[in-house]
């Protein structure tokens, strides 16, 4: 497997931890001289690496020939000049960077068809003759990446079935141009982390985001609007705004973002959600994903500030009023309970003067520069008591709630005066209740 590896270019520069270089190296070790002697600790070392490619395995639900699989995850995740230029334009006919990564492919493809029987012989093992014909144990969908999972086995069945590197070649490059690569090829949302001390930020995915779709929020209809297209118009690439979802708790802002990134991501939108106290490192994370072929949504949850909290200024910083313009690729979208965000007080009244018949205050322009920002506001206001039945009845329905309509709407009302008013959320929490209480 040694000489294999040594052969890349593009790919080849692998962690000497990694399980294919230490595999690389196990197989080197096996065929020294003193290899009859070293067998119990190479059979360690064997273990070791095929535990690492369960563990792989089990995080993003591999079944069938996880050797192949794992595979196919390491050229998917590989951010590399060739499979980044991929994900931009596609494999260019002629290109000479074809010709290295055809030389890497090559080295992959058999890797693919890698005969392990020799080294299982040697050291009295059949670890991997199971992991090429593995069956996993069924497991829900909320213990790994679906998205990751499927994307994974479709490509590596159609990169085991190519029948040269030229087919092996084809079938990287589509994927690489249709999903992209590294995790922002495979994931739909990421938080970040700013380790301490580092002016770099780390990109986590979130592996099991929310499947929520716009139906799924009952009302609402012109919002949701205002929204798509917005977005729609942001992944197309025509002109679009930066939108604050404000207004009552518990209806649907944050749950209408989830669903519009569940329904443009197969068009290219992925989100980043930040907090407020990593505002500082927005220059940071936009530096690293303006050059992606990705549209990305900044997202900012229950977004609101104190007097003493200056974090926004940060915010206004990057939206508008910096040096450097902000890449057409980014967008912030953002929820808050509040209309203006910052927190706003009679005393901000002080400083009002008069000029030419209109009042002005510092303070209150200040506080109100930031929510001035965001092009599109939309408000969200608590349901009517109407409109709270239709959506709990609604929602009952759907979860397979058999009581009449007015027995809803008649233990409806008695939920919601204890529990929080009427709102979207107090519906959703009743009906996941009737649904549980039912038999």
């Amino acid at each position: 497997m040694n000489h294999i590896l040594s052969k890349l270019i593009m790919y080849g520069d692998m962690p000497k931890d990694s399980i294919l270089m230490q595999l690389a190296d196990i197989c080197a070790q096996a065929e020294g001289d003193d290899a009859l002697e070293k067998s119990n600790e190479l059979r360690t070392r064997v273990y070791q690496q095929v535990k690492r490619i369960l563990k792989v395995a089990t995080d993003y639900g591999f079944n069938e020939n996880l050797w192949q699989s794992y595979l196919t995850f390491v050229l998917i995740m590989d951010e590399n000049p060739f499979s980044l230029t991929c994900e931009k334009i596609g494999a260019s006919e002629g290109a000479s960077a074809n010709h290295f990564a055809k030389n890497d492919f090559e080295a992959f493809y058999e890797l693919f068809h890698y005969d392990f029987s020799k080294l299982e012989q040697q050291l009295g093992i059949d670890c991997f003759s199971v992991l090429s014909d593995y069956r996993a144990i069924s497991k829900p969908e909320l213990m790994y990446n679906k998205n990751v999972s499927e994307k994974v086995h479709t490509l590596s069945r159609r990169l085991a079935d190519a029948k040269n590197v030229e087919e092996f070649f084809g079938g990287i490059t589509r994927f690489y141009k249709d999903y992209g690569v590294g995790m922002f090829g495979l994931n739909k949302a990421f938080r970040i982390h700013c380790p301490e001390g580092s002016t770099q930020v780390e990109f986590q995915a979130i592996n099991n985001m929310d499947q929520v779709v716009l139906d799924d929020l009952i009302g609402y209809e012109i919002q949701k609007k205002k929204l798509v297209d917005n977005t729609r118009a942001f992944v197309e690439g025509r002109k679009a705004n930066n939108v604050l979802l404000f207004g009552d708790s518990g209806t649907g802002k944050s749950t209408s973002i989830k669903a519009i990134v569940n329904e443009f991501y197969d068009q290219g939108l992925r989100m980043i959600e930040i907090y407020k106290l990593q505002f500082a490192s927005l220059s940071n994370v936009i530096a690293q994903i303006k050059n992606r072929n990705y549209r990305f949504i900044i997202y900012m949850d229950d977004l609101s500030f104190e007097e003493f909290e200056i974090e926004y200024k940060f915010l206004k910083a990057v939206i508008e009023g910096g040096v450097e313009t902000k890449p057409e690729n980014i967008l912030i979208y953002a929820t808050s309970n509040r209309r203006h965000l910052i927190k706003e007080n009679w005393s901000d009244r002080n400083d009002v003067t008069v000029q030419n018949g209109m009042h002005q205050s510092d303070t209150m322009e200040e506080k109100l520069s930031l929510v001035h920002r965001f092009g599109v506001t939309i408000n969200y206001s608590k349901p009517s008591q109407k409109e709270y039945f239709d959506i709990v009845i609604q929602l009952a329905r759907r979860l397979g709630v058999t009581m009449s309509d007015d027995e809803i709407r008649a233990e409806a009302n008695k939920w919601e005066l204890s529990h929080g008013g009427i709102s979207g959320r107090t519906a959703q929490q009743f009906a996941n209740y009737l649904a549980g209480q039912q038999l």
